[in-house]
């Protein structure tokens, strides 16, 4: 399919009407953005990444970026409250495994919490939805969770937020983590969770 197909205009079209949209009533278009993403985190409705992939198709990588930055930690704090309020029936219904898991993981780590809670964020080792709904539930500090969340959300952000600039080109959700992006993921992961690591070695030894 060429570039001048008309299936291939239809995503570009669109953007560039948000765009001016965008550009003409920046201040009614970022509120309601903003009250979107933060409804959607929120109450778990998937499709936060294309929330994310629409701010850096509008705003560009900085801009986007802080935008998305903001309105997912908003969210993921508005999560944490409703769920420390009516949430603890529903997930240990829904992942009660994984629940005890966190809880046993969280309880080794009191220490050094924080470095634990960025390693989480910044690597998909559990879902973020899980994270936001269980945090309170497993007695994380709310300072801490705003801490991690802000500061780890930023990488994967980022990402995203790029991927939005060239979205004509995007073929696939996949091509956002590629085995590449998830390897530096980790490995900014691991460098977050480090002192935990050396504490402990040290301990034993």
């Amino acid at each position: 399919m060429t570039k001048s197909s008309p299936l291939t205009l239809i995503p570009e079209t669109c953007r560039d009407n948000l765009a001016v949209y965008a550009r003409d009533y920046q201040a009614n278009f970022i509120l309601g953005y903003c009250s979107i993403y933060i409804f959607m985190q929120t109450f778990m409705i998937p499709g936060t990444i294309f929330m994310s992939l629409l701010a850096g198709a509008l705003f560009g990588v900085v801009k986007g970026g802080i935008l998305v930055v903001f309105t997912a930690t908003a969210g993921a704090s508005s999560c944490y409250f409703v769920s420390k309020l009516i949430g603890r029936p529903l997930i240990s219904w829904l992942w009660p495994e994984k629940l005890r898991y966190f809880q046993s993981e969280i309880a080794k780590r009191k220490e050094k919490l924080l470095n634990y809670m960025l390693f989480l964020r910044i690597t998909p080792t559990l879902p973020n939805t899980f994270i936001n709904m269980a945090s309170p539930i497993v007695d994380i500090p709310f300072h801490i969770f705003f801490a991690a969340t802000l500061i780890g959300l930023i990488p994967a952000s980022y990402i995203t937020v790029k991927a939005g600039r060239a979205l004509g080109d995007l073929r696939s959700l996949r091509e956002l983590y590629d085995s590449k992006t998830l390897v530096i993921l980790f490995l900014i992961g691991t460098v977050a969770v480090a002192p935990t690591i050396l504490k402990r070695k040290r301990i034993y030894e």
